[in-house]
């Protein structure tokens, strides 16, 4: 924490997003004020700055200059981050304030211009997905925080506040770290919709399929919490069953992306975890065989 600065600082959130909104409810909660949610000049962002700065119990602005904050958090999308901080950089006295901004792929370099200016940066990226019409707790929430010190120090004490976990990443981990982030959520729900194509071939709309879908998904995911991957693997390739996995190739030339998914998964499980008849999965699921069975499938019967 930086010297003077109260126990808990007067926050400013730049971005009234799905993550800034979030974050601006664990941060009340956790007893921290926000004294204003910073949004662009434009009819769509100030509509939602206003709408969370209402529930925020704060004020809307589109410029700095005015705020007294001692914490500027950036919750922009990472393209935005580096031309924020530029744009603000001039408004404020920086020196002796803390500037943090989210991105899980970015390091603590794009806030450098605030640091050249005295302010003290850092990276505080929460392993959560946030998307419009939920707000999920941070509680439990692990951290990935890089950046000068001064920062790094509120940061962890901010992360506590709230419930998380925080943890150091190196900054040349970080591309390495969002790319995993990005198979937990973001990838995981495109194989969900990828899965419902699928579920149609076999005559269920997507409505059924997410229905049906949710209990073996929580289980999944209830027996990954309590073993590990290798424990929560099941089916027909940790059988070796190769006739299955064979009738699932061909009927997925119905749906290209599927079929193209389901291989490279099945490769990745026979990389990475138990399997019987590995050899002859292996052969089966080499891309050239794969490729072949669609070529059959196109060709014409006599």
């Amino acid at each position: 924490m930086l010297p003077g600065m109260v126990a808990k600082p007067l926050v400013a959130i730049v971005g009234a997003g799905n993550l800034g909104a979030a974050l601006a409810q664990s941060l009340e909660r956790a007893g921290y004020a926000i004294e204003a949610v910073i949004a662009r000049s434009r009819r769509e962002s100030l509509k939602r700055a206003q709408s969370l700065a209402e529930q925020a119990g704060c004020r809307p602005l589109t410029d700095l200059s005015v705020s007294r904050a001692n914490l500027i958090w950036f919750c922009v999308p990472d393209a935005e981050i580096g031309r924020a901080a530029r744009r603000f950089a001039g408004r404020l006295e920086w020196k002796g304030r803390v500037a943090l901004h989210s991105s899980g792929a970015l390091t603590s370099d794009e806030l450098a211009v605030l640091r050249s200016q005295g302010a003290s940066v850092a990276s505080v990226h929460p392993l959560m997905t946030f998307v419009q019409g939920s707000r999920p707790s941070l509680a439990g929430v692990s951290f990935a925080v890089e950046g000068d010190s001064a920062a790094v120090r509120l940061a962890r004490r901010i992360v506590k506040d709230v419930g998380g976990k925080a943890y150091s990443i190196l900054k040349k981990d970080k591309a390495a770290y969002h790319a995993w982030g990005t198979f937990a959520s973001p990838l995981l729900t495109a194989l969900l919709a990828t899965a419902e194509e699928v579920a149609a071939l076999a005559g269920v709309d997507r409505k059924a399929a997410k229905q049906r879908m949710i209990p073996i998904l929580r289980q999944t995911l209830a027996n990954y919490a309590a073993f590990d991957a290798p424990s929560a693997f099941s089916g027909p390739i940790v059988r070796g069953d190769v006739d299955t996995v064979k009738r699932h190739l061909d009927v997925l030339c119905k749906v290209p992306a599927g079929r193209e998914v389901y291989a490279a998964l099945a490769r990745s499980a026979l990389r990475y975890l138990a399997a019987k008849n590995k050899r002859a999965l292996k052969q089966i699921l080499d891309p050239r065989v794969v490729g072949a069975l669609r070529a059959d499938r196109r060709r014409p019967s006599n």
